[in-house]
Formats: structure tokens, sequence, C-alpha cells
């Protein structure tokens, strides 16, 4: 195992480990790996071939959309986590296109790039936690994809799933940062629902709004026309 983590040299201090070049080419073909059992789930579904290409190319889209509205930060926390430019709203889109199962695979592989994008984490579960399981919720879109409304609802679910796992993080593995007057459990809904629920929020009053909700429907037909 040490061929995939050294020690980090910066504030991140002595627990913390950091993925040397070798686990970072580990973690690519993780990434890989789901977006390839994510689009080979879709090809079971489906008797197209270029359903399948195409979902590649929305996903990737997406993916990368994500990526960079994520760099663009309305708000950050000092602790981690922050208000971006409606980057969650991106990865529920491939769920909302594709389903579930592609969603949540496509999800926790973008979670795993913004692993990353800075490998250093505490422990293996708290990265599982952090990353491809709170990222991956957002895929949770997927089962509200033939609903009415189905977009605000599945972004609502993909968010309180990411809710869910930053929140079990912060109880388990960040719970010394808590204040003394307060209990962790408090601490980790107040401060992880801060900024998820602001992003959140704006998000939700975005994509209400008639021109953008006609235009994002625009696109998922995009989506499977042959």
């Amino acid at each position: 195992m040490g061929h995939f983590f050294a020690a980090p040299t910066d504030e991140w201090g002595n627990h913390a480990v950091k993925l040397t070049p070798a686990g970072i080419l580990a973690v690519a073909a993780v990434i890989a790996l789901l977006i390839l059992i994510a689009m080979g789930a879709n090809y079971r579904r489906s008797r197209s071939r270029r359903i399948t290409t195409k979902q590649l190319v929305f996903s990737s889209a997406a993916i990368a959309l994500a990526m960079v509205t994520s760099m663009i930060k309305l708000f950050e926390m000092p602790l981690g986590g922050s208000v971006t430019l409606l980057s969650m709203l991106f990865l529920a889109l491939i769920g909302y296109w594709y389903g579930p199962y592609a969603g949540i695979m496509t999800a926790a592989a973008y979670g795993l790039l913004q692993f990353a994008m800075e490998p250093i984490f505490y422990t293996l579960p708290q990265m599982l936690t952090d990353y491809p399981l709170a990222f991956g919720a957002l895929g949770l879109s997927g089962f509200f994809r033939r609903q009415k409304h189905g977009l605000l609802k599945g972004y609502i679910a993909g968010v309180l799933g990411r809710y869910f796992f930053s929140f079990l993080s912060g109880i388990i593995f960040f719970a010394a940062y808590a204040p003394d007057t307060m209990a962790a459990p408090v601490y980790s809904l107040l401060y992880n629902g801060s900024y998820l629920g602001a992003e959140a929020v704006i998000t939700l009053a975005v994509i209400a709004l008639p021109p953008v909700a006609n235009g994002l429907e625009q696109i998922k037909r995009m989506a499977f026309e042959e």
C-alpha cells in the first residue's frame, strides 16, 4: 500500500495521507470503470448503440460543466464545502436523463475525480463517504425522471442524499471540530446544511424559471434522439 499513499507536506497534519502518482492512476482506473459500468447498464436496456454513444457525450459534457462550475465558488466554508455555481445540478441531470443506475455510477466517478484534484484524506472510509458516496447520491435524481416536475424532485432527493453522507462524515470523522457548546450531530447538520442548502435554494430558483425549465426539457429530449 506504500506505493499508493504518502504523508502530506502541508497543513493537513500528521494523521492525513495523500495519493502518490500510482495512487492517482489507480483512482483514474476506477473512474473509467464506473463510467463504463454506467454505460453498460443503459446499453443492456437499449437496442441502439447510438444512445449509448450519446450517453457518453452528454454525461461527459455534464461532468465537465460540473467540474468547471465547482471551481466558481460563491462562498467557501473554512473547513471544507462551498456554495458553487450550480455544480450539483449538472450531476443530477445525468440521473434525470439516463436513470438512477447510470446517474449514481457517473456521479460517484465525478466524486473520485474531485478527490483526485486534491488527493489528501485521513482514512479510506472518510474518503469514500466524502467523495464517491456523497457525490454519487446526486444520481438519485434518476428515480424521479418520469414524474411531473421530475428534475425539481430529483435534484432535491440528490442534494438530500449528499447531505446525508456529508452529515455522516461530520459526526464520524470530524466530530472533534464541533465547538464545546454544540453536540457533534447538531454541528454537522448546521455546518453541512449551510452550504448545501444555500446552493440548493439558488439552483431550485433557477431551474424553476419557465425558460430554464423548458430548455432543460429540450436537452433531455436531445439526449435520446436517434
